[in-house]
């Protein structure tokens, strides 16, 4: 039986030769270490894609995250490639495999009363005060993105049918509804809002030119640390809230999936995701089952 151990160091030197860093090499040897207890009792030089399968499997169900095992996996591959060029081995018993797919994080959405909080707590005192609580009202209010918030121009809206055309990715026009508290802070915005004589945009920063998006994503920052908020706020958090909100309430995943402008019903179902999370937290707090015993 091949003694694992001076292969790895053979492999290393060359690893070397090739100029890997100390941290890189280090990253290879702690991977290929992780192989032989997973083998057991067999050669390293005698085993099978069939033995590197079920090596994945038992890493993934010790909760090995995905990331983790396709690093895993392309060390064992080019350890087997520098095995086979060293003719010890016939084949790479990893070609051909691949690592789970890599799990998707959820979006972070805000609950339904800490969205209130912050919106609340931007209190109109001034013109940028009340331009903030009209944009992030909006973005709530209809799903936007960042990008079709500060792209959005006066004539794209139509308050009297409390609509706004939004030009969302690849230049998509879609219709969109303006809610009732959004609709009250757009206008008092609107009432008050001095650009310069060529500038179109709904939202424009205190020299009349239309707000970038580093600047609203500041905005939104700050006002969430005053909110006292317990995670950094960015402003596609709205995004995310305004579909699992939607989602909690209606259960329409095709009625989100047009609101959010996506091409794909599949883009959509990751907010099913945490509606589950939401019924999972209602169920532990209010089946009797469910709650834990003191």
């Amino acid at each position: 039986m091949a003694e694992l151990l001076p292969l790895l160091q053979g492999f290393a030197d060359q690893l070397r030769l090739q100029g890997k860093s100390p941290h890189t090499l280090d990253a290879y040897l702690r991977d290929l270490h992780s192989l032989q207890p997973l083998l057991g009792e067999r050669d390293c030089l005698q085993i099978k894609a069939d033995d590197i399968r079920k090596a994945m499997a038992t890493l993934h169900a010790r909760g090995l995250g995905s990331r983790s095992l396709a690093r895993k996996l392309s060390s064992w591959r080019q350890f087997y490639d520098w095995l086979l060029q060293q003719q010890l081995v016939s084949g790479n018993p990893c070609l051909g495999l691949r690592a789970p797919r890599q799990d998707k994080p959820l979006p972070k959405a805000l609950p339904v009363d800490g969205t209130a909080a912050l919106l609340e707590h931007i209190a109109p005192d001034d013109s940028l005060s009340l331009r903030d609580r009209a944009l992030f009202e909006l973005m709530y209010s209809s799903g936007l993105r960042l990008s079709e918030a500060v792209n959005l121009d006066l004539p794209d809206l139509d308050l009297a049918e409390q609509l706004m055309r939004v030009r969302g990715k690849g230049n998509k026009i879609r219709l969109l509804p303006i809610g009732r508290t959004a609709l009250s802070y757009l206008q008092q915005w609107l009432a008050e809002r001095h650009s310069t004589p060529d500038c179109l945009a709904v939202f424009v920063g205190r020299h009349g030119q239309r707000l970038g998006s580093r600047q609203v994503q500041k905005r939104l920052a700050a006002w969430s640390i005053r909110t006292g908020m317990d995670r950094h706020v960015h402003p596609h958090m709205l995004r995310h809230s305004f579909a699992s909100h939607i989602l909690q309430s209606s259960g329409d995943l095709r009625a989100v999936q047009e609101l959010l402008g996506h091409a794909n019903l599949s883009t959509t179902q990751i907010y099913t995701a945490l509606d589950f999370q939401h019924l999972a937290k209602v169920y532990d707090a209010a089946h009797p089952r469910a709650k834990k015993k003191d």
